[in-house]
């Protein structure tokens, strides 16, 4: 059996299963709470350096650039340097990427500093999946969605301690700098948890990740998802306070509602994969999703496009644990290049699904761009059978 860091390693005991358990869900925890802080300071950046949709667009789409290009060679990065080190080194660029993008003030510095976010994240992502995945295969039974609930908490945590602040006048740049510090501490005493080996493939591992056959359509529908997740990320705040005119602490409730379902349905979604066929699950993603963007894009109560943010969040809560573990499995793929594979595919929806968003608010409204969020939503459904009868 192939794993990202702990392979060929001894049998584990229950206290070692948990002790290496707890360390995943924390740093699951803290990808989700810089992505919920940098979501819900997307209106402070836009202000800060003074932008329109098309170029905050832009700014996203470099962060997406830098996602992807990383993605094409992490899984070679987690087989070669192990998880651990991989962890520590892109959570330490992703979070000082965070903390800095207030504080510059030229235009390039902005982008550069996208690039090195989008980089950091991806890396750290793929890592601690290989290392989730490694996990729910030693103790044969389903967990990814239960981890990847951690990561919409820290989702949730992160846009609602963004409103907390914003509440209390701190200052924007202060919130992304002090979150970044405390994130950092939790990332670096949670990182010595994991495995440090490399992958025990007999193959060396390919440097770059290009994603074939099944992992390519895996991809394809994962980033039909992402592109509503990320959305949701980069948008949803912004939605909020521009479009139905209210304050920046309400707007980062946008985010905070999403994430806070989508953790709900995580943390029952090992039950809900136990239950249903993949397909089923995948329609009724698509359904939830498509219901819940239309109820936030036809109201100007901003309680009710709370409610409809909530039903996109649990819609998709488990589509990607569900495509990441199929991933993992793939026959004669280390479970590090199968996510990397899938990933690098599935977050040309989550990275470059926002700039497009943005660059349709550009022509018309961002109401009416983020109807292609529930259209998305309804592909996703639809290609389902296709995709996983191939995988079966």
């Amino acid at each position: 059996m192939q794993a990202s860091s702990c392979a060929a390693a001894p049998a584990l005991g229950a206290a070692s299963l948990s002790a290496w358990r707890r360390a995943i869900r924390v740093l699951f925890f803290v990808l989700g709470m810089a992505m919920g802080v940098w979501g819900a300071q997307v209106p402070a950046v836009k202000a800060h350096y003074g932008l329109d949709e098309q170029t905050l667009s832009l700014a996203l789409l470099a962060g997406a650039g830098g996602a992807v290009l990383c993605l094409l060679t992490a899984g070679a990065l987690v087989a070669r340097f192990g998880a651990r080190r991989c962890v520590q080194a892109a959570g330490t660029l992703m979070l000082a990427s965070l903390a800095l993008v207030l504080q510059a003030q030229p235009l390039g510095a902005l982008f550069a500093l996208m690039l090195l976010l989008g980089a950091g994240s991806a890396l750290f992502d793929v890592a601690i999946n290989a290392e989730g995945s490694a996990l729910e295969q030693r103790a044969r039974r389903k967990l990814m969605s239960g981890l990847h609930a951690m990561f919409s908490l820290g989702g949730m945590a992160g846009a609602l301690l963004c409103f907390l602040l914003h509440r209390g006048s701190v200052a924007p740049q202060f919130q992304l700098a002090g979150s970044a510090a405390a994130m950092a501490i939790a990332l670096w005493a949670s990182a010595a948890g994991l495995g440090s080996q490399r992958t025990d493939s007999e193959e060396a591992p390919a440097p770059i990740a290009w994603p074939r056959g099944i992992l390519l359509w895996m991809g394809v529908l994962t980033a039909l998802c992402m592109v509503a997740e990320g959305s949701m990320y980069d948008w949803s705040a912004l939605f909020i306070r521009q479009e139905l005119a209210t304050d920046a602490a309400t707007g980062a409730l946008g985010f905070a509602a999403f994430s806070a379902a989508m953790a709900i349905g995580r943390l029952f979604g090992d039950r809900v994969r136990e239950r249903f066929t993949p397909v089923a699950l995948m329609r009724g993603s698509g359904v939830l999703a498509t219901a819940g963007m239309a109820l936030a894009l036809t109201t100007a109560a901003p309680a009710v496009a709370l409610l409809g943010f909530m039903l996109v969040g649990l819609g998709l809560a488990n589509v990607v644990p569900v495509m990441f573990a199929a991933a993992a499995q793939v026959p004669g793929v280390s479970p590090a290049h199968g996510v990397a594979a899938v990933s690098s595919v599935g977050y040309l929806g989550f990275m470059v699904g926002p700039p497009l968003i943005g660059a349709l608010a550009r022509w018309s409204s961002l109401t009416a761009a983020l109807w292609a969020v529930a259209l998305f939503a309804v592909l996703m459904g639809v290609a389902a059978r296709a995709v996983l009868g191939r995988s079966g």
